[in-house]
């Protein structure tokens, strides 16, 4: 079993940065890949960035060169920063763990963009 909790949202303005984590507890995070979804209102849950078990990183079209995803074992923590802040980046951001059928979602932050 494995708990995520998220933090780090809030309000930015446009070309702004943001940087959210997200916190896990339970044993063997360093075997989950870990990414980040997010939803804008009325949307469906999209892929943000993932990261594997080895380290290896995978990024929407939408944020490439923008955002940056990494994680670390020891802390149990997989990061999210966010550069060059648009509007349209405006969502709930989820992160999630996998490995098999294991899955897990944490309760998610707000991340607004906005002046």
């Amino acid at each position: 079993q494995v708990q995520l909790v998220e933090s780090g949202g809030g309000l930015v303005q446009p070309g702004g940065s943001l940087r959210i984590s997200c916190a896990a507890s339970g044993s063997l995070f360093n075997i989950y890949a870990m990414r980040w979804y997010r939803q804008a209102p009325g949307k469906q849950r999209d892929l943000v960035a993932s990261i594997t078990d080895l380290g290896r990183t995978d990024y929407a079209d939408s944020v490439k060169g923008r955002f940056t995803i990494s994680r670390d074992n020891n802390k149990r923590t997989v990061d999210l920063q966010m550069n060059s802040l648009k509007s349209e980046d405006t969502a709930v951001y989820y992160c999630n763990a996998n490995y098999g059928k294991n899955n897990y979602w944490g309760q998610g932050t707000q991340v607004t963009v906005s002046s």
